[in-house]
């Protein structure tokens, strides 16, 4: 059999037909490159997006832990801390639009290693000033512990002294070493006469002597005296008043005497303005806020 003839016509619309096809492969396979370009570029983008939100993460876990500290930081530390946090939420909002573009993407690289190079320097003057100040603490510590040490020992130092003070004033107290009282009345002439009776006494005398003691103060002291009756009663006005052994009392005379440990003998004379009792009368001598020392007289 003999092949059929094929006219030009028909030749024609097969290679139409062939290069039409063609095309339709070319253009798909452009497309499909496209697409696959196209995704491989989104997860890219999508990738770097990612990696750069972890950086800024972990720049502002850096901030919070030195906020952590409670350090005091100077205004210049807190004022770039402050713009930090700003360009960190600046970065925020752009790594989340959708349509972040290739340069979007390198300015956020460049302002995530501004910030890394910024968090470093930052951390750097904060291991600085915490260092700081735990020398100014041990050199604080140190002064307290020196000024409390200083204060121990004044303390100390007052307290013995105010001891001291108190054994010398104890020991430069006048006591007496010898009284005798005598009760006498005053005859007509003037002459003083010595009784023993109550009936008959109208002054009661009281003599004594001091024991010689180098730490008293020489000069004048003031001597009162407290008389006390059979009875018990305290002969006093209520008026005459002063202060000994550490409280208010009432006495019944006082004198002032000139003191200066010479062995001196003293005397004191006192009237009662009452008649005076059979019995035995009790006489206290006081001075400088202490007792000196008693002395009796039994009258019949």
């Amino acid at each position: 059999m003999e092949p059929q003839n094929v006219n030009k016509g028909d030749r024609n619309k097969i290679y139409f037909l062939i290069i039409v096809i063609a095309a339709l492969i070319g253009t798909n396979g452009y497309l499909f490159f496209k697409d696959r370009q196209q995704g491989e570029r989104l997860v890219t983008v999508s990738t770097e997006k990612d990696k750069l939100r972890l950086e800024v993460e972990k720049i502002e876990v850096e901030l919070d832990k030195v906020n952590a500290l409670n350090l005091d930081l100077n205004e210049k530390l807190i004022e770039e801390q402050k713009l930090a946090r700003k360009e960190i939420e600046l970065l925020k909002r752009s790594l989340e639009n959708n349509k972040i573009t290739q340069a979007d993407l390198e300015d956020a690289r460049r302002k995530v290693a501004e910030l890394q190079t910024f968090v470093n320097n930052y951390n750097k003057q904060i291991s600085a000033l915490q260092k700081e100040n735990i020398f100014l603490k041990s050199a604080k510590d140190s002064l307290e512990n020196s000024v409390r040490t200083a204060n121990d020992r004044a303390n100390n130092l007052a307290n013995e002294n105010y001891n001291l003070n108190a054994k010398v004033k104890t020991a430069a107290i006048l006591k007496m070493q010898k009284a005798d009282i005598v009760a006498y009345r005053t005859k007509s002439t003037g002459r003083k006469i010595e009784v023993s009776k109550s009936s008959a006494a109208e002054k009661l005398s009281i003599r004594f002597s001091i024991i010689p003691n180098e730490l008293a103060e020489k000069g004048h002291h003031n001597i009162f005296i407290r008389v006390f009756d059979p009875a018990g009663n305290l002969l006093a006005n209520e008026n005459n008043r002063f202060e000994a052994e550490g409280q208010e009392m009432q006495y019944t005379h006082s004198i002032f005497i000139d003191y200066n440990n010479d062995n001196s003998t003293y005397t004191i004379d006192w009237t009662n303005p009452k008649p005076y009792i059979k019995g035995i009368y009790t006489v206290i001598l006081y001075t400088d806020g202490a007792t000196m020392g008693k002395a009796q007289l039994e009258l019949k």
